[in-house]
């Protein structure tokens, strides 16, 4: 049975002198606004929990206030928690003495802040290096170590440069590589990205994604931009009053919104950037390109209800063939008998299954279904145009958030004899 590498149990946190008069009340659904009435205790978190499986990135987003900040600060220790557990590895972070704080800090976390707070007379390797310094490590090794990190960011020429030398989204990148530095297991990150300007911070946010897909760390990401955590997470929070309101994938949470705050978070989300290929794809219906006639491709067309059908040439994808184009050659009474491979269209749109459905729009303008191949241009799936526009406009959510989309309109592959 698989462990979560971070699991949160019933986690809460109040802010004020009579904490525990404060719990009571909350946990007798007393709203935040009458707790801090009756004894000037703030509510930061009230019974949160979810678990984060390793090499994960976890996205906790909220408007200000919403207690995410709170709630990312009681992970390491940094605020203790009122009540609840918090378990990094089977470890209690929320029980441990300051000893062992001090080690799960050094050995097992890190968390990298919205701002930068460089030390501005340190190269940019010694800033890299500085949690290796508090460990005792050799400064050689240090050095070493720093110059490996600044290399996975991009920043390795830049090592013995001052801070003040290099642009906002490099100092973030800085941050983010002292943050690597001590080879952590779980990355904490305060909206990293929140002081850039829209260009660089879509740069860090493929940049972070380019180098997940290299590290696998477990990442808490918090956020207040919806788009960002669309983006970024696997999974999401949804935060509202310290509560979380509902945790789901981006697509989850976009077809089936928990609430009506849900509901208006998601409203103008734009969902060609949430769903993929893969989402709208069919299982193809296909013929051969030497097996199969004319005559027997239209008749399939005509009982799939289809309009166009991908002939394969053995297992390589040869071509599409429409219904009007081989109702045309049917109709050329000419001999020899007319053959699929005088009605092949060879471009074809195609796409893989990560394609977003914004990427598939000018490929659905062609008329033409778009073949979803994998990276050996083996056919994997088939997307119809009419999908594509169906599920930009909204129309098949309900239907989505009852069905999984690739069994959603599963056909079964068809080869003719």
């Amino acid at each position: 049975m698989q462990t979560s590498k971070l699991a949160i149990s019933h986690v809460y946190k109040i802010f004020g002198s009579d904490d525990a008069a404060a719990l009571g009340l909350l946990r007798q659904g007393r709203s935040k606004q009458d707790i801090l009435a009756e004894t000037g205790a703030t509510v930061g978190v009230q019974d949160a929990s979810f678990e984060v499986e390793e090499g994960e990135i976890f996205v906790v987003m909220g408007l200000s206030g919403s207690g995410k900040s709170t709630l990312v600060r009681t992970l390491n220790g940094l605020i203790p928690p009122t009540a609840g557990q918090i378990l990094i590895d089977g470890e209690d972070v929320a029980q441990a003495d300051p000893a062992a704080l001090r080690r799960i800090r050094r050995e097992k976390i890190s968390m990298i802040f919205q701002h930068f707070a460089l030390f501005p007379h340190w190269s940019v390797a010694e800033n890299v290096a500085y949690s290796l310094k508090i460990t005792g490590m050799p400064r050689d090794e240090r050095r070493a170590r720093a110059l490996e990190v600044l290399e996975q960011v991009g920043l390795a020429p830049w090592a013995d440069s001052l801070p003040s030398d290099l642009s906002g989204g490099m100092q973030q990148r800085v941050g983010l590589a002292r943050g690597l530095a001590a080879d952590p297991d779980i990355l904490l990150m305060d909206e990293p990205f929140g002081a850039l300007d829209p260009l660089i911070r879509r740069e860090m946010q493929m940049e972070l994604l380019n180098l997940q897909q290299k590290l696998k760390k477990t990442i808490v990401f918090i956020t207040h931009d919806l788009n960002e955590a669309l983006l970024l997470g696997s999974r999401i929070a949804i935060m509202k009053d310290g509560r979380i309101v509902q945790i789901g994938t981006a697509q989850e949470i976009v077809t089936a919104p928990a609430d009506d705050y849900v509901a208006a978070f998601v409203a103008d989300i734009d969902r060609g950037r949430v769903f993929t290929a893969d989402h709208v794809s069919n299982k193809p219906v296909t013929i051969q390109l030497r097996q199969t006639s004319v005559r027997d491709a239209l008749r399939m067309m005509e009982q799939g209800g289809s309009n166009a059908l991908y002939v394969m040439d053995g297992e390589r994808v040869a071509g599409v063939v429409t219904y009007q184009d081989l109702a045309a050659c049917e109709m050329d009474k000419s001999t020899p008998p007319p053959t699929l491979q005088g009605a092949l269209i060879t471009d074809f749109p195609t796409a893989d299954t990560t394609t977003s459905l914004s990427d598939l729009y000018g490929a659905a303008g062609s008329g033409l279904p778009i073949a979803v191949t994998d990276e050996r241009e083996r056919l994997l799936a088939v997307v119809e145009p009419s999908d594509v526009l169906n599920h930009l406009s909204g129309e098949p959510a309900a239907e989505l958030a009852a069905i999984p989309a690739t069994n959603g309109k599963e056909q079964a592959h068809v080869q003719s004899r």
